[in-house]
């Protein structure tokens, strides 16, 4: 294939190309635009800074708008499509940073075998990552074009949306608050979205494309439409070996490009690898960090955002005596729940959202929710699955005074509901323990950013 030996070898200006790239407007438009395929090529700064430049261009101004004159929505189309497509460059990185785990510090490394088998088996190649990447922020993944999966899961934002409910390609709102993508990788749970309706990750990047709400799409038409762009087979060879484009391709790409996205570089990393003991006082915290990470573990915080999983011989969501949310800590990176759960948020009334129950039809499963990891909390609000609390601090507020009972409350919850207590003092310094998980590098790292830039 031409395209996929100029991206691997050659990188001389690929021949021109005729492609019908807008053929699904019935039988009013069909037309055939001519494009170059600028080269593609490499600037080798070093290993980390190589970037490759795709760029497609109209290669004249030949594009059939006369046409069209006549039919005002199909013009209308026509020039929509001719900005996009006058606009696909692509600079994308050589790797991705949270693409190999060797990478990452030890006490990523040293974790409880169940968290390290979920990580292994996760693999993450470059080249289908830079796919996913692609993927991830093209708004011709949606029906209208006017959406990304970037659009709910914004970078900056730790890859969710700051906005309660997000806005869907045709300016409808979802029904839920979008979720944090971080540290999918490292995830127990393995069954996706807020209602686990997803059974995997290659299954959950999927949904939204042809959910009618959020993207608005075809499976079978974006395959079509995908190897009819320029862009996409050279990026498909170079990730699977040909430029084949289909829905297995696909979904591989997206969840290789957002298992690759991975926290580890927080103020709360620096100071974990300074110490002994989780339980020490960290050298780079201040006195009132130090006070709010005492008491997240004192409070019980920890005994669900740091369990240490399902099979480790101390199954904390267990029913049994000997629980004790002050037990030994086994892991301190990954800051996930292992399961969905019940935290009290609302009481069993057949009017709130069931949340797994809905899926799943189970009495027990009735108020769960899956957890999003506490990693970069401080940008992640509005938070719950409806984001109901605008603050970190009204969230405390909640596990403080508010849990309320539920036939299928988590039982590390059961001794919150009459309420925790917590001074005033210890709350300010839990939130700013919590802001000690912001990443800032993973935020701002470019290697995420979006590929796409527009030619001047």
């Amino acid at each position: 294939m031409q395209f996929g030996n100029n991206l691997t070898a050659s990188r001389q200006t690929a021949p021109r190309q005729t492609r019908d790239v807008w053929s699904n407007c019935g039988p009013l438009l069909t037309l055939t635009l001519t494009f170059f395929v600028i080269a593609i090529t490499t600037k080798s700064l070093s290993a980390d800074d190589q970037v490759w430049d795709v760029a497609v261009v109209f290669q004249d101004d030949t594009c059939p708008i006369e046409q069209t004159a006549d039919d005002p929505i199909a013009r209308r189309t026509v020039l929509d499509a001719s900005k996009q497509l006058d606009s696909r460059r692509l600079k994308l990185p050589a790797k991705l940073s949270g693409g190999n785990i060797h990478d990452l510090p030890p006490h990523f490394n040293n974790l409880p075998e169940e968290y390290r088998a979920i990580a292994d088996s996760a693999k993450v190649g470059d080249a289908a990552a830079r796919l996913g990447l692609v993927l991830f922020y093209d708004r011709s993944l949606s029906g209208s074009g006017q959406v990304a999966c970037a659009s709910c899961h914004r970078q900056q934002f730790a890859f969710s949306d700051v906005r309660r409910f997000s806005v869907g390609h045709d300016g409808r709102k979802t029904s839920r608050q979008s979720m944090s993508l971080i540290n999918l990788r490292y995830s127990l749970n393995q069954s996706f979205f807020w209602d686990e309706r997803a059974a995997g990750l290659r299954q959950q990047v999927l949904i939204p494309i042809e959910n009618d709400v959020e993207m608005g799409h075809s499976l079978k038409d974006l395959v079509v439409q995908l190897q009819a762009d320029p862009i996409y087979p050279p990026l498909f060879a170079a990730a699977f070996g040909s430029a084949e484009v289909n829905q297995h391709r696909m979904a591989s790409a997206l969840s290789q490009f957002v298992l690759s996205i991975v926290s580890y570089r927080s103020a709360y990393d620096v100071g974990m690898a300074q110490v002994d003991s989780v339980l020490d006082d960290f050298p780079n915290f201040t006195d009132q960090q130090n006070l709010g990470k005492r008491q997240f573990f004192e409070s019980g915080c920890a005994s669900c955002h740091l369990s240490e999983g399902r099979t480790a011989g101390h199954d904390v969501s267990a029913e049994t005596p000997d629980f004790d949310r002050n037990r030994p800590v086994f892991q301190t990176a990954i800051f996930q729940i292992e399961k969905a759960v019940v935290n009290g948020i609302d009481s069993d009334d057949s009017k709130n959202d069931a949340g797994v129950g809905a899926v799943t039809n189970v009495a027990a499963d009735v108020g769960a929710f899956r957890s999003p990891s506490l990693r970069n909390v401080e940008v992640t609000g509005p938070y719950m699955h409806d984001g109901r609390f605008k603050t970190l601090d009204r969230v405390v507020e909640h596990y403080n005074w508010s849990v309320q009972p539920h036939p299928n409350l988590d039982r590390r919850l059961h001794f919150a509901v009459e309420g925790m207590a917590i001074p005033e003092l210890q709350k300010v310094a839990l939130v700013e323990f919590l802001k000690t998980l912001t990443d800032h590098a993973l935020l701002n790292d470019p290697s995420f950013a979006d590929p796409f830039v527009r030619l001047e």
